[in-house]
């Protein structure tokens, strides 16, 4: 069934059905891009409250960064920062496959009904200006017709009449038979005016507009189609990013599980241990004495003088949660000194009346006040006179735990710095050793300013390394960095061992530091004898007359061990265990997959 044939004369409704399809592929791109908003905006917020909760980390933050709970929502922040992408994935993909593919198969099915209804439009107007000629021909006939009779009628009455002439008589005959051949013109002409509007018509019903007819049905069910496609891509392209989806959403269930309390009750022990005894037990103070106190805390003996007293107990209180609390002189029971006898003479002037007062000044003056625990440095803050630590390079002013540990993060931050300078100078000695040897790559002296600014750097880790292994020795700690390779660097590009003093020692001088790095040679043995990466063909030869390259000659297969790292040169191994390093525009090197 098509429309050609059930809706022959439903022009009208053809028209609008087909003109509310439209409508609807219109309404349905508009609530897409709406859609697409409200995933852009949604991605928009996930992205702001990632971003406003994953800010830049203070000092504390990394501290709290090596938490488990605390790591765990970094993890959820990353997770929900690639949700976000997903959903604006989900915009963009909705934007691109729908609305804009929707849009321009709007415009071109828009393009084709004008044409087709401009078709239908034109044909019936054909028709219509057919009928129009076949009426017009229709009233021509009637109208002569009519004149015909009137002028046989008129002639008749003529002909019956006495009184008319002959010539009367034939005059009225004559306009009668020119009429009447008028008419019949009129008549042939209608009748075929009729038999074309006829065939026009049929071939308007039968042919013309059904022919149009099934091509709006056709445009329009192409339409609905479309449509239909891109119903099914607006979930599609939500569940292409599903698994994706979940995978964040995996991600947040595993950072959640990843939390371990116990391990973050272990890191803030490690982190904020100050190494600080706890403090003893305070003196008994026997004011029935004086003010003296006895010599040990657990018996009584000839009472000290004030100094003594008040300047052994100086900062010996440790409170844990609350302030100090202050003490009103009400608290102190009266002090009465014992009267001077008068062989001792009258009592000395310095007292004076308050004798607690002037012990106290001269405390002031004379005794330094002691910290028994980190705790009593905050507490000084709510002291008027309010003591702050000043940071200082060796890290004095932490606690002993902590101070250790920043000195050894020093320390192995100084040996990667360093290791890195003397992999450069080595680079830089094997390259102007093959300048020296080979012109013609370059000029040695381009590499003056780069061997000296590095031998400079070397000099100034090396000395910086000496000085925080000292700072890390009085601190108490083992300094992790003994256990690596020193480094030295002189003129010729050969490296030397250092010792942890700073003293160098020579191949004839035995040197204890050996005995350090022994047990470690074994490592550095089992790194040189690493798997092949991949093998090289030698293109040309090469004397490897320089420290630590290898010879090669044109054509000879070598494994490669190290790629080149971008100072032209890559490490190589003989199949007899040989290794050393040649230039990588020397050989052709194919990498192992």
């Amino acid at each position: 069934m098509d429309w050609g044939t059930e809706l022959w004369d439903q022009c009208d409704i053809i028209e609008k059905h087909t003109q509310s399809g439209l409508e609807l592929v219109e309404k349905y791109v508009k609530f897409v891009k709406e859609r697409t908003e409200i995933e852009q905006n949604y991605a928009k917020q996930l992205r702001n409250i990632s971003k406003k909760y994953n800010v830049k980390r203070s000092s504390k933050d990394e501290q709290d960064c090596r938490l488990s709970s605390y790591q765990a929502f970094l993890d959820i922040l990353n997770e929900m920062n690639d949700y976000a992408g997903q959903r604006e994935l989900i915009a963009e993909n909705m934007m691109m496959n729908i609305c804009i593919d929707l849009t321009k198969y709007l415009q071109e099915i828009k393009l084709e009904r004008k044409t087709y209804l401009m078709e239908a439009k034109k044909a019936q107007q054909n028709l219509e200006s057919t009928y129009k000629q076949l009426d017009s021909s229709k009233k021509r006939f009637e109208r002569e017709w009519r004149e015909a009779e009137r002028a046989a009628q008129y002639a008749e009455k003529t002909d019956q009449d006495i009184n008319a002439t002959k010539a009367d008589v034939e005059k009225a005959k004559q306009q009668a038979h020119m009429r009447a051949h008028v008419a019949e013109e009129c008549k042939n002409d209608y009748a075929a005016q009729l038999q074309k509007y006829n065939k026009e018509q049929q071939h308007f019903y039968f042919n013309d507009m059904p022919l149009i007819f099934n091509k709006l049905q056709d445009l329009d069910e192409r339409r609905v189609r479309k449509l239909a496609q891109g119903y099914n891509l607006f979930s599609d392209t939500e569940k292409h990013v599903m698994p994706i989806i979940g995978k964040c959403l995996e991600g947040i269930t595993k950072a959640g599980t990843s939390v371990n309390e116990r391990n973050d009750s272990m890191v803030v022990i490690e982190q904020n241990k100050s190494g600080f005894e706890r403090p003893g037990d305070l003196d008994f103070e026997d004011f029935s004495q004086g003010i003296n106190r006895a010599s040990s805390e657990t018996s009584l003996s000839t009472p000290k003088g004030p100094m003594d007293l008040l300047g052994k107990n100086r900062g010996k209180n440790f409170w844990l949660f609350s302030k100090r609390s202050k003490l009103s002189p009400s608290s102190f029971p009266p002090f009465s000194p014992p009267a001077p006898s008068p062989a001792n003479g009258p009592p000395s002037p310095k007292f004076g009346r308050d004798t607690l007062s002037y012990c106290l000044k001269e405390i002031n003056k004379t005794v330094k006040p002691r910290i028994s625990s980190f705790r009593t440095l905050r507490r000084s803050r709510f002291t008027p006179e309010r003591i702050m630590p000043t940071v200082t390079e060796d890290f004095t002013h932490l606690p002993p735990e902590q101070r250790r540990k920043r000195l050894q993060h020093k320390l192995d931050e100084i040996v990667k710095e360093l290791q890195k300078e003397v992999d450069q100078s080595e680079a830089l000695g094997k390259m102007k050793d093959v300048y020296e040897k080979n012109p013609q790559m370059g000029d040695p002296a381009s590499l003056a300013s780069q061997i000296t600014q590095t031998s400079q750097n070397i000099e100034r880790l090396r000395a910086e390394l000496n000085k925080y292994e000292a700072w890390l020795a009085e601190a108490g700690g083992r300094g992790d960095t003994l256990r690596l390779r020193a480094f030295a660097f002189n003129n010729n590009g050969s490296h030397d061992i250092h010792s942890p003093d700073g003293a160098h020692s020579d191949e004839s001088t035995p040197d204890t530091s050996q005995a350090i790095y022994a047990e470690f040679d074994d490592d550095f043995e089992d790194e040189e004898l690493a798997a092949p990466i991949g093998t090289c063909t030698a293109m040309y030869n090469f004397p490897g007359a320089s420290e630590g390259t290898i010879s090669m000659q044109e054509g000879e297969e070598l494994e490669v061990v190290e790629g080149d790292k971008g100072d032209g040169w890559t490490r190589v191994r003989r199949k007899n265990g040989d290794e050393g390093y040649i230039p990588t525009s020397y050989a052709t090197i194919t990498l192992s997959k």
